[in-house]
């Protein structure tokens, strides 16, 4: 990561941001001259991250996505060390389960809806009231194509991305004009998250992909980083679909 010296006056707060698809969007919002928290629940994890991305620069704040306490500590904190919260990019997320939806236990259908979807509604709501409300900004949630097609094996992440979904559109119609709202929804994206999906077969998942590779954490930061600018302040509501152009190979036999 590089910092290019110029800062650009905005704060972010990047929730699950220790590795994989949250740290690229944090060293993509650096980079520009953001300052950014950090959130994860490994706090050695977040050490590391912070000190990469530069300690001058960024705070992390260790806890559970979907702990109401962790949610307050973490704006507070961000409000604290820099003043404002511009911008929010929730991208925590989880996946404990694979199988079909006719076996799937009710308690982790609870679990994954609680992570993915209610945290967000709830960082959505301490940013709002702590900074967004009257100043302004923006909010981008990590959704994925599983909220956007049937996903086999993955269906209760897939139902929560959709909720996801739902959810951007609501808080975009409700805080408009002073923040908009959108979603970011990626493919396979080559993390540790989603190393199941790929491991050991890279080659022939990425077949699939008219662009001929998986993801990486980049271009989701690229993706985070538009919808968070100037360039974008004309865009709300909207699912950015992040896929190498796999949604081209629907209905292709």
């Amino acid at each position: 990561m590089t910092y290019n010296g110029i800062d650009s006056g905005k704060v972010a707060l990047i929730t699950g941001a220790s590795r994989g698809i949250g740290y690229g969007i944090a060293e993509a919002l650096v980079a520009r001259g953001d300052r950014v928290c950090i959130t994860g629940r490994n706090e050695e994890s977040l050490k590391e991250a912070v000190e990469k991305l530069g300690a001058d620069r960024v705070i992390g704040v260790a806890g559970k996505a979907h702990d109401e306490a962790h949610q307050a500590v973490a704006v507070d904190r961000a409000m604290e060390a820099f003043g404002r919260v511009d911008f929010l990019v929730n991208n925590a997320g989880t996946n404990p389960v694979f199988g079909p939806m006719a076996d799937l236990d009710l308690g982790v259908a609870r679990k994954v809806f609680e992570t993915n979807v209610i945290s967000a509604l709830g960082f959505a709501q301490r940013t709002w009231h702590a900074w967004q409300k009257d100043n302004g900004g923006a909010i981008v949630n990590i959704a994925s194509i599983a909220g956007v097609s049937a996903s086999p094996f993955i269906g209760a992440y897939g139902m929560s991305k959709a909720a996801m979904i739902n959810l951007t559109l609501q808080l975009a119609h409700e805080m408009a004009p002073r923040v908009r709202v959108n979603a970011i929804a990626p493919a396979v994206v080559k993390t540790r998250f989603a190393q199941a999906l790929y491991e050991g077969r890279e080659q022939e998942a990425a077949a699939a992909y008219p662009l001929g590779r998986l993801g990486v954490p980049e271009d989701i930061g690229g993706a985070a980083a538009f919808l968070t600018s100037a360039q974008a302040e004309w865009v709300t509501g909207q699912t950015l679909v992040v896929d190498g152009g796999m949604f081209l190979n629907a209905g292709v036999h």
